[in-house]
């Protein structure tokens, strides 16, 4: 399918906001390149909360590029960011790492049997892969190299000199009164800062104010290499710096002209990269969009320090995972991007995002939600295929599907998510006993080979294997029951005897499904055709219970129709006493 520009008379988000940047890049900077941004600190694992900061400007970004716009997608990894602390339940990283506690990521080691030279580096590469899985196209920065190339001395410099405008910008938002009348920044909801985590505004600092006054730059220690340092004093002339460590006791005089171990605080470092880099569009999670919080402030400074102006910044909701309210990198077992590409396609992911409007939270399945959602997608597809998909689905679609510049990998033979995990479940991943369930699915046009249903069988077999537990797995029965057996009257005897009577006429995903349900119709007088009652329903529960017992020893299971082509038909009447 070719790729086709969005109308800006769409009604879907994405069309809203390239209008607005297209619009706001032609009166700032016509002729240039529209830049978009994103900001991800490598603090930790970068969960699927923080996809959000780079999915919300790369959806906008392809719009533009589908428009015929230059676009440049920058991404900042703040790894110069200091490490705050250690990440629970990391493999390969114990408390041991509190003593780098106030380093830059980059200085960190990086966790045990890991093939990456320090932390930052570590989580980074999973993000990387991820991204390009997705088909993110974008430019990387690395904060650390932009700082100690000397590539900021300017903008550091003139903050300095700036120090007192931007005290009194942030004075305006200090609103706790510390011992001693001194003023210090609104404190932060302990939850904002949890989910700021993995962006770049993770630690909201503010700045220093030592016996010299304010400073909105730290530097790092030239001994222990930690960011907890004061300045004492500073002269604009010579640029010379004085600071001391608290944690070591080293202190030293060095020329900031020509010092490049060391940042602006964040409310300062955002905005003037925002000048720097000319961005046009960038979101912000909620925690930033509060007042006295870092995008707030930074649209003064920008304006009154930088001689910039502030993007286009809509604030973005939290992401949760199937009941978790909000995620955090701080946390061991946090969900990635990786994690879910594991049990979902690229597309299907990018639709999660590009679906809802960036201030509507949404949750994704790592539970039986997943198909359920796959459901849904599949009914997408379908009404796309047809024409009769509403035009903000359309786009939905389109910008799952594709990018400007390619279309995504797709599944030849795109089966049923459910059903697929229920024939990898069932038969534990028998490539062979895989391949003949599937292809009983359809004799009219059976499957020939397993790579027509992957990725998506993959997909669906990582999920069993590492997503359900092991007492809702399903383990079929070796030998009949017996004694259930020997149990039934005549009715349950009968309803068998109908149902193994039907199993050759009916050997296919569409004939089982006729004959489980018309079973019960049938043993209450009516065709298998009739329309279903409440009292049918209630005995076709009864006998789905039973098929269930008699053949995985429980009364609920994948759906039946699945469960009876993968169980194979002379097991089946094996099981029910034929």
């Amino acid at each position: 399918m070719p790729i086709v520009a969005q109308s800006s008379t769409e009604t879907d988000w994405v069309s809203r906001f390239a209008d607005e940047v297209i619009a706001e890049s032609e009166r700032r900077a016509p002729g240039k390149p529209v830049v978009v941004a994103s900001g991800l600190s490598p603090s930790g694992p970068i969960h699927l909360g923080n996809l959000r900061e780079v999915m919300t400007p790369h959806l906008v970004a392809d719009e533009v590029r589908r428009r015929g716009h230059e676009v440049r997608h920058v991404i900042s990894w703040d790894d110069y960011d200091r490490f705050r602390k250690v990440p629970a339940g990391v493999p390969g990283v114990d408390e041991s790492w509190a003593e780098h506690i106030g380093k830059p990521l980059t200085s960190v080691p990086a966790p045990a049997g890991s093939a990456y030279a320090n932390w930052a580096e570590h989580f980074k590469a999973a993000m990387t892969e991820a991204l390009a899985e997705m088909g993110v196209e974008y430019d990387g920065i690395s904060q650390t190299e932009q700082y100690t190339a000397g590539t900021y001395r300017d903008q550091i410099l003139h903050a300095m000199k700036c120090r007192g405008q931007i005290d009194g910008i942030l004075d305006q938002y200090r609103t706790k009164q510390k011992p001693g009348g001194k003023k210090s920044q609104k404190p932060v909801d302990e939850a904002e800062l949890e989910a700021a985590e993995g962006s770049g505004a993770a630690a909201e600092d503010d700045g220093s104010s030592g016996t010299g006054g304010y400073f909105p730059y730290k530097p790092y220690c030239g001994q222990c290499g930690k960011d907890l340092t004061t300045v004492v004093s500073y002269d604009d002339e010579s640029t010379e710096l004085v600071y001391t460590c608290t944690a070591c006791g080293f202190g030293e005089t060095v020329r900031l002209s020509e010092f490049n171990r060391g940042k602006l605080v964040w409310k300062v470092d955002w905005p003037m990269r925002w000048a720097y880099e000319g961005v046009i569009f960038e979101p912000s999670g909620v925690d930033h969009s509060s007042p006295g919080s870092s995008f707030v402030v930074g649209g003064q400074i920008v304006r009154e320090v930088f001689d910039g102006v502030q993007p286009i910044g809509p604030m973005y909701a939290f992401v949760g995972i199937s009941g978790m309210a909000k995620m955090s990198s701080s946390r061991g077992g946090v969900p990635t991007p990786a994690d879910a590409l594991k049990i979902m396609e690229a597309p299907l992911l990018r639709w999660l995002y590009a679906r809802r409007r960036p201030n509507q939270s949404f949750k994704i399945a790592f539970d039986q939600e997943i198909q359920r959602l796959y459901d849904e997608w599949d009914s997408l597809e379908k009404k796309v295929a047809d024409g009769t998909v509403l035009p903000a689905d359309a786009a939905a679609h389109s910008r799952a599907t594709r990018t400007a510049a390619r279309e995504l990998p797709r599944t030849p033979r795109p089966l049923a998510y459910r059903t697929l995990a229920s024939v990898v479940d069932i038969t534990a991943g028998h490539d062979e006993q895989t391949l003949r369930i599937l292809s009983d699915l359809d004799p009219a046009n059976p499957l020939t080979s397993l790579d027509e249903a992957r990725p998506r069988l993959d997909r669906a077999e990582n999920w069993i294997t590492t997503q359900v537990p092991a007492e809702q797995r399903t383990l079929v029965r070796e030998e009949p029951d017996k004694e259930l057996l020997g149990s039934l009257d005549d009715q349950g005897s009968e309803s068998l005897r109908l149902l193994l009577e039907g199993l050759d006429t009916h050997w296919s995903l569409d004939g089982l499904t006729t004959l489980v349900y018309g079973v019960p119709k049938v043993m209450a007088g009516l065709e298998p055709d009739a329309k279903p009652t409440p009292e049918l329903k209630v005995a076709q529960r009864s006998f789905f219970a039973l098929l269930y017992r008699l053949l995985v020893s429980r009364e609920t299971g994948p759906r039946l129709p699945t469960l009876l082509l993968a169980v194979g038909a002379d097991r089946v009447r094996k099981l029910l006493g034929a």
